[in-house]
């Protein structure tokens, strides 16, 4: 029969195995999560750059004149040429709202009319019984 502090060993010895193993997994994810991170954002610059580039040469060159002399696929092209482009100002142009009509100071608002108030329905009554009156 096994002695409990061989048992304490063996498990202790387990345990630490175990430890070493999720210790190097957790770095190992973490620095390349971080190489990914740095790669990803160099490539978004290069992205970035790649539609500025397209932008100024659209007047010199096009999609299919690139994609014919670079062999780089028209959709990718396409992609960071429409991605560089400056972004078209949404809303209205400034002055062309209408101006809001002008109240005069300490003028109180008039209070909106009242809404109907639901009754009773008078679906298939005759209009003379809805006034009390009967034909």
């Amino acid at each position: 029969m096994i002695m409990i502090d061989e048992i304490e060993r063996r498990v202790e010895k387990a345990d630490a195995e175990k430890s070493a193993r999720r210790t190097a997994a957790a770095r190992e994810v973490g620095e390349l999560a971080r190489r990914r991170a740095a790669l990803a954002e160099e490539l978004a610059e290069v992205e970035r750059k790649l539609g500025t580039v397209l932008v100024a040469a659209a007047d010199v060159i096009g999609i299919d004149e690139l994609t014919e002399f670079t062999d780089v696929p028209a959709a990718d092209l396409t992609r960071w040429f429409t991605a560089g482009k400056p972004r078209a100002r949404r809303g209205r142009p400034p002055g062309s709202r209408r101006p809001k009509p002008e109240t005069q100071p300490g003028a109180v608002p008039a209070p909106a009319p009242p809404e109907p108030r639901p009754g009773p329905s008078t679906a298939g009554i005759q209009p003379s019984v809805v006034h009390g009156q009967r034909s």
